[in-house]
């Protein structure tokens, strides 16, 4: 991704949406702008005016953190957009982002199998690994049953985002559509922004964009924001309603990956509705697939039961 480009137009954006009512200025009559001006971004960072043009030109590269943090705050950024700027500086400096290390593409069936054995012991609440570009990596047995919808029979590796925009089911899924997709592609936006050199990213941003007008226009906002915490809603095919609180926590054993934990409030419905699901999944389980071990292991099971002819 052009990084100029990105800083251009997220700067622009947010001194757009400011309105100098909100920023504690008179507005004035005869204002050809929705915001504020240059010259009142430079003057509540201060900054000079042609100092402040060329950062919002994408000239970033190095701007000094006391500066980006006097522009985070006449623009009145809040803490995921500050970070999301201050990532932006970073690639504009070749300056790997937030810490992370440059990632080689990973595998989506790679996943270490202690990981594997921590999501399964996670039996009463969904949980998954999802990487930045919106993959699911893996999910436990409630979160397969729970994502059944996005999974469905296989083939490439499920994607949450390309499920939002392209899969006419999401629409039932997430009875908050319009919510969900401004948050996808926020977290989407940050992620670009901390990783700019992520070309599976800039794949998936591609493919969307010419699918899908909504995504183009949500993007074109350049809005960012993180995951964290809180509540959602989803309606599913099964079960119907349920309503999850979340978490998300970082993978320090795989940069960039989270893992995210659905529960229901105990006692509620939706928690009598994540049993059923998980029911339901249990009586749907795709069957082991076949393996040498397991081949073996069915072989010596099978001798063990026949008679023997010389008893």
């Amino acid at each position: 991704m052009d990084n100029r480009a990105e800083v251009r137009e997220f700067l622009t954006t947010r001194r757009a949406r400011l309105s100098p009512e909100a920023a504690g200025l008179t507005a004035g009559p005869n204002r050809r702008v929705a915001g504020l001006r240059r010259g009142e971004v430079a003057m509540l960072a201060g900054v000079s005016v042609e100092y402040y043009a060329k950062l919002e030109r994408g000239a970033i590269a190095g701007a000094s953190a006391s500066v980006l943090d006097a522009v985070s705050r006449a623009l009145q950024l809040d803490d995921t957009e500050r970070a999301h700027l201050l990532d932006l500086a970073r690639a504009a400096d070749g300056i790997p982002t937030s810490g992370r290390p440059r990632r080689r593409p990973s595998r989506a069936d790679a996943t270490r199998p202690s990981l594997q054995w921590a999501l399964a012991s996670i039996t009463d609440a969904v949980a998954f690994v999802r990487d930045p570009r919106q993959n699911l990596l893996a999910v436990n047995d409630l979160g397969r049953a729970f994502y059944s919808p996005v999974i469905g029979d296989g083939g490439r590796t499920p994607n949450l985002a390309r499920f939002q925009f392209l899969d006419p089911a999401a629409r039932d899924f997430y009875p908050d559509w319009d919510r969900f997709a401004e948050m996808c592609v926020a977290i989407m936006r940050a992620e670009a922004g901390r990783d700019p050199h992520d070309t599976g990213l800039q794949d998936l941003v591609g493919e969307l964009s010419t699918r899908s007008e909504v995504f183009r226009r949500l993007w074109a906002a350049h809005d960012v924001r993180t995951h964290g915490a809180g509540t959602k809603r989803f309606h599913h095919p099964v079960v119907g309603e349920l309503v999850l609180a979340y978490e998300e926590l970082a993978l320090t054993a795989e940069p960039g990956n989270v893992m995210l934990i659905y529960s229901a409030e105990p006692g509620s419905p939706s928690a009598e509705r994540l049993r059923l699901l998980a029911s339901w999944g249990a009586e749907h389980r795709p069957a082991p697939a076949a393996t040498p071990a397991n081949a073996a292991a069915a072989e010596a099971a099978e001798a063990s039961a026949a008679p023997r002819l010389d008893a």
